[in-house]
């Protein structure tokens, strides 16, 4: 592939996770800040959009200390410990998990570009913003706590519809994500068994 796809290939990438990020950033300062709805105008009219918006949380408990658990948490290393994880890095190459590294990981017949926005695994915080377009933005948060020789980890999925059409997607992958806990945990601690053996 020629310098020049390459780098327009590039620049659209980096513009539609631009394009993310803004977006993510929007929805969570309107939702965190008591509005209920984001608003648009419309030849001077202000209508509610009334997108559906999901929040979940769950926590589990990883066995082993958090200098071994929070690198787990970036978008190459999770392949790892994670069944059918498997990201498609645009930056950095070769892959390498840092803080803003941008991926893309296909979604049934859909394709999601990820944006990490927060890598600081000394004090256990990470963030993945992701957008399908057309469809939904995902703000994915993880906090991480040391427990003596184990981590408690807290991960927040927040999840806007784009669409009209989104909106039962997004309701569906919310009740799922409520879920998740124990696959999580399960996951993990099967791996890090491994590496006491």
């Amino acid at each position: 592939m020629s310098r020049g796809w390459m780098f327009a290939i590039g620049f659209l990438c980096g513009a539609l996770l631009t394009a993310a990020v803004a977006i993510a950033h929007v929805h969570y300062h309107a939702l965190h800040h008591g509005h209920k709805a984001l608003e648009a105008s419309d030849a001077g009219q202000r209508t509610q959009t009334g997108r559906a918006h999901m929040e979940e949380k769950f926590s589990f408990t990883a066995n082993g200390p958090i200098e071994t658990v929070a690198p787990l948490f970036g978008a190459e290393k999770e392949k790892v410990w994670s069944p059918g994880w498997n990201p498609n890095f645009v930056h950095p190459l070769p892959p390498n998990d840092e803080e803003g590294m941008v991926f893309t990981v296909a979604h049934s017949h859909m394709t999601a570009s990820w944006v990490n926005t927060e890598l600081d695994l000394k004090n256990g915080r990470i963030q993945y913003v992701y957008m399908i377009p057309d469809a939904m933005v995902t703000v994915i948060t993880l906090r991480l706590t040391p427990a003596e020789k184990q981590t408690k980890v807290d991960v927040e999925y927040d999840r806007t519809a784009l669409t009209p059409d989104a909106d039962e997607h997004v309701r569906h992958m919310a009740e799922g994500d409520r879920q998740s806990g124990p696959d999580w945990e399960k996951q993990m601690n099967d791996y890090l068994a491994t590496l006491k053996n």
